[in-house]
């Protein structure tokens, strides 16, 4: 539910931006609200689940992130939606950390890897959803609401959520009194997000003012302020933020590289394809979302069933998904030369080969990382790893979007095409990079 309300907004933009009257600035703001509150408090969320329990602490940010959901629906102007949209990442940020804590604390095993696995499976059932349900939605008008079915089927997901919760997810004891909240590493952290996230989200429309370069600068000595203290902290035997442990972990290192690098070329696929196919091709915004259905049935099927190869294979699956990636991204772009549609079997085999290879890239790193972890630093690695992948996420929409749009500023009637042919490029060179690490070996 979270990631279908990241990528469903998107689709639902101009509809919003019609009926509320907003400018551009405001539209982005709807869409970067919940962005950038989701990423900036994702590690905090963890670290409250650990100090009162990641049950409680799941169904206080579901009911938060419920509650909002109408507020959205029912937001009066562009200043109230994007209030509430900022809720609505809050209350993401506390539940979805949780869901991996949840998993890191009840299972153990292939049981783990096989929840870890179903865990990728809704990732791209999440992200394919929002996409496909914001162009149903969207056009089909229903009752006259116009916008406000995008954020209002929310609330009977959540209200069933709500309800179920309690009999269906363990109960926890609180380890309030094991580690104190880290106040300050809280703040420099997520300021340090903020500061990053803010200019990627919002500064490609802005034209990357010098603001935007500020704020990444600043953003990078926040992050350098919040490293040293979290180490001096961990030296004076206080509880911090991050456990060294957790970031020295075996395989650890390694794998929050690799989940970063499938996140930010599965965001720029996405975004670079859904510009092409809307502004170029002029795709509905259904069909724009039905074309990535393949990518999102590989792309789960492979999280649910890697672990069934055999385990000689295990060493090869990350590599090797990578390299399927990056050939199907070579392969995409002459499907579209001159202004090509883009249609026949072979296109759609390499859009279910790009998910098939995300899915042995993410699947196994995402069992590294986590399986290298003790329970009782399933908090801070759950914090970490989310927040890794909703970074990679923001990055690689930036990334590849600014240069598929630089391109396509370009004089020239080909001018989309060779857009399209140079990011596919630089999308399957960063696939490429993932191979060599994943040939890292965890030592054990």
């Amino acid at each position: 539910m979270a990631l279908l309300d990241a990528f469903i907004v998107n689709v639902a933009a101009p509809s919003i931006g019609a009926e509320l009257g907003a400018s551009g600035a405001a539209l982005q703001l709807v869409i970067a609200a919940y962005t950038i509150t989701y990423a900036a408090l994702l590690i905090t969320g963890a670290r409250i689940g650990e100090l009162l329990g990641p049950r409680r602490t799941f169904l206080a940010g579901l009911a938060v992130f419920t509650g909002a959901s109408p507020a959205c629906g029912l937001a009066a102007g562009t200043g109230q939606l994007i209030a509430f949209r900022a809720v609505q990442g809050a209350g993401a940020a506390v539940m979805i950390p949780q869901v991996l804590g949840i998993i890191q604390r009840t299972y153990t095993g292939p049981a783990r890897t096989r929840a870890l696995g179903a865990y990728t499976a809704v990732m791209a059932g999440g992200a394919a959803a929002g996409q496909i349900a914001g162009g149903v939605l969207v056009s089909a008008g229903l009752f006259g609401a116009g916008r406000r079915p995008v954020f209002l089927v929310n609330v009977p997901i959540g209200a069933l959520l709500l309800a179920a919760g309690p009999r269906l997810i363990p109960r926890d004891r609180p380890s309030g009194a094991a580690r104190g909240l880290d106040l300050p590493g809280l703040v420099l952290l997520a300021g340090a997000l903020v500061l990053v996230t803010v200019p990627l989200v919002l500064g490609q429309e802005a034209g990357r003012p010098v603001w935007t370069w500020w704020s990444l600068a600043a953003g990078g000595v926040l992050l350098g302020a919040f490293a040293a203290y979290e180490a001096r902290r961990a030296r004076r035997g206080g509880a911090p933020l991050i456990a060294p442990r957790v970031l020295g972990a075996p395989g650890m290192p390694p794998a929050v590289v690799r989940l970063a690098l499938v996140m930010a070329v599965s965001a720029g696929y996405r975004f670079v394809l859904t510009l092409h196919f809307q502004n170029a091709l002029h795709y509905s915004a259904l069909r724009t979302g039905l074309t990535f259905v393949p990518t999102a049935l590989a792309y789960g099927a492979v999280g649910l069933w890697w672990r069934r190869l055999p385990r000689r294979l295990y060493p090869f699956l990350v590599p090797g998904g990578f390299v399927v990636v990056s050939a199907a991204l070579v392969g995409i772009g002459p499907a579209f030369k001159d202004g090509g549609a883009g249609g026949g079997v072979w296109l759609f085999v390499a859009y279910g080969a790009i998910g098939a290879g995300l899915g042995f890239a993410h699947s196994p790193s995402l069992a590294a990382a986590l399986g290298s972890v003790r329970t009782e630093h399933a908090a801070d690695a759950s914090g970490l790893v989310v927040t890794v992948n909703q970074v990679g996420l923001l990055l690689g929409t930036s990334l590849f979007g600014t240069l598929f749009l630089n391109r396509l500023a370009e004089a020239g009637a080909g001018a989309p095409s060779r857009a399209l042919w140079g990011s596919m490029l630089a999308l399957a060179g960063a696939a490429a990079v993932g191979g060599p690490a994943g040939m890292t070996r965890r030592r054990t």
